[in-house]
């Protein structure tokens, strides 16, 4: 991440809810434990739908996905992970 070393973040991500497309690489929140409250996640866009899209949850494991909702940041139910 920026100022940690002197390296650039390595993920370049869609902030723009209103352009996502498969394949962009967005930073979402899980939401609903505590544990996992404010802390910000990497994924990948399998699905954009109007009203939420759907995120691979893990690189390595495609059946792996997490609804979250379509905003800047997709906020993902905990009850997701």
């Amino acid at each position: 991440m920026q100022g940690m070393g002197g390296d650039d973040c390595p993920f370049e991500f869609n902030f723009d809810a209103a352009t996502f497309k498969v394949g962009d690489t967005v930073s979402y929140r899980v939401v609903g434990n505590s544990m996992f409250d404010g802390m910000p996640f990497a994924g990948e866009l399998l699905e954009v739908h109007d009203d939420h899209v759907v995120i691979a949850g893990d690189a390595g494991d495609p059946s792996v996905r997490y609804r979250g909702t379509r905003e800047s940041r997709p906020q993902v139910q905990a009850d997701e992970i």
